[in-house]
């Protein structure tokens, strides 16, 4: 366990599936939340709490404070835990289309964050001229060969992949300018607290589609629908788009069959068939 110093331990809490995760009352006396593990790759906390920062910069979504990190610690704004109120899901629709709006300087990397984090996977932000393809190099290509080492994807799998990353300049539908991302956007990384407001927790941010954050977070169970319809009312998304929730979920499951395997495979490979032509 790697706290700051002079914090003190009050429990341990869930922290996700990879790190160790701590309640703590830090040596100012403020509580916080305290993430760590002694495996955290060179700067992963620290584009975290940059991520934290980026995305809640235009005042439309709540992140919890950064109060420190170090290279194997991140400690944050303690957030008493609640249920997510009606209010709540409509003021996050809003608010997530107004930080997507505020845009990103590329299709990639923002400062302080040439990759980002997908559990213990770290993809590359580097800059790419448009979306199809940053979505081909910087995430399906490489996610299918990790998949295809680790035996988590078929070669007729991986061969779909590539045969979805020919197409998309077809299936990406109109160019739209970078938005700035949460990154990874599934409804765990939606927290509620004890107002019933929402905060967003755990980001990989960077550039890229706005279409991203929203298929991610209709794939294992949005906390409520009135979050895509406020989001629709501030920030219409083109035509189309029902037709590319399969297309964007391709990523987050192509990460799930490479950290967990079993069934995620073969709904990433179906997802893949399906958008391969």
């Amino acid at each position: 366990m790697s706290l700051p110093e002079g914090a003190r331990c009050i429990a341990r809490v869930g922290g996700g599936d990879i790190n160790e995760a701590y309640h703590v009352e830090l040596a100012d006396g403020r509580e916080a939340f305290v993430k760590t593990r002694a495996t955290a790759s060179s700067g992963e906390y620290e584009a975290e709490a940059a991520g934290l920062r980026w995305i809640a910069e235009p005042g439309g979504v709540r992140t919890p404070v950064v109060f420190d990190v170090g290279a194997s610690y991140l400690a944050l704004e303690w957030v008493p835990r609640g249920t997510l109120s009606e209010a709540g899901a409509e003021e996050l629709g809003r608010g997530l289309a107004r930080t997507h709006l505020a845009g990103a300087g590329s299709f990639g990397s923002f400062a302080r964050a040439a990759a980002a984090g997908f559990g213990s996977l770290r993809l590359s932000n580097e800059p790419a001229p448009d979306w199809p393809t940053f979505f081909a190099d910087r995430r399906l290509r490489p996610l299918a060969r990790v998949a295809r080492e680790r035996g988590a994807l078929s070669r007729a799998g991986a061969e779909m992949v590539e045969r979805v990353c020919e197409r998309l300049a077809d299936l990406c539908g109109p160019p739209e300018p970078p938005a700035r991302l949460h990154g990874d956007l599934w409804g765990g990384n939606v927290m509620a607290d004890a107002q019933g407001r929402a905060w967003l927790i755990d980001p990989s941010a960077y550039g890229g589609h706005r279409e991203i954050d929203l298929a991610m977070l209709r794939l294992f169970g949005a906390p409520s629908g009135r979050i895509f319809s406020a989001y629709e009312e501030a920030a219409p998304i083109a035509e189309g788009h029902a037709e590319r929730v399969g297309l964007y979920q391709l990523l987050p499951l192509l990460v799930h069959a490479v950290l967990f395997g079993g069934s995620y495979i073969a709904a990433a490979e179906g997802m893949a068939a399906r958008y391969a032509g």
